[in-house]
């Protein structure tokens, strides 16, 4: 059975695409078989994966990395869905015509947005994408403020684009980023931390969008 394809896409740059990419991976690659291919030519998340193989050795990352670009990226995707649960794909801020390819062919598509207006019309721009016969999308909202209403004020936002919220959300956390820098997740440096617990309720929420259970 060919595994699943989750997308992590955001037209903005700066959504914190790549931290929810990485800490998402490694979230899944507890149950599952993870294959990540970074896409976005920045290369955030590669350079992340090569500090964690220097900080834990090659063999124990529990996760494979690939990078391409243009129609390749499409090709990889499907290459590595034959031997892995979940492929997580972190696309460019900016998708032209080739990495929309790669969007329309995955299987969810995940989109991180921070409070802001910017974010939300960005947003706009990336749920046409599934509109135009791609993948459903569901929002995960990221750096939520603490502060209640300025959230529900985004969700309800949100529902006038027609975008499915996740119910779990991320909150405006230093650890991410100190995490990020050495090559780890929040996860593991800090279990059990309410920035873990986010993490994880993102994830078995979009397990269930995906319908993929452990082998």
């Amino acid at each position: 059975m060919t595994g699943r394809t989750l997308v992590i896409a955001q037209q903005k740059g700066g959504s914190g695409k790549t931290t929810l990419a990485a800490h998402l991976a490694v979230a899944f690659s507890r149950k599952l078989r993870v294959a990540i291919l970074d896409v976005d030519p920045q290369g955030s998340l590669g350079q992340w994966f090569e500090i964690r193989e220097r900080r834990v050795g090659e063999d124990a990352t529990g996760l494979i990395l690939r990078t391409a670009s243009g129609w390749g990226a499409k090709r990889e995707a499907r290459s590595l869905a034959r031997d892995h649960d979940l492929v997580l794909i972190d696309m460019p801020p900016r998708s032209d015509l080739e990495a929309r390819n790669v969007i329309e062919s995955a299987d969810l598509i995940a989109i991180p947005v921070q409070p802001t207006p910017v974010d939300l019309w960005a947003t706009q721009a990336t749920l046409e994408i599934a509109e135009r016969g791609g993948p459903p999308a569901v929002i995960v909202i990221n750096r939520a403020p603490s502060r209640a209403q300025t959230t529900a004020q985004l969700i309800a936002k949100l529902a006038e684009l027609g975008a499915e919220s996740l119910t779990a959300r991320i909150g405006n956390r230093v650890a991410f980023g100190s995490t990020m820098g050495i090559g780890s997740t929040v996860m593991e440096a800090f279990p059990g931390s309410k920035a873990a617990e986010e993490i994880e309720a993102v994830a078995a929420e979009l397990q269930g969008h995906l319908d993929v259970a452990a082998p």
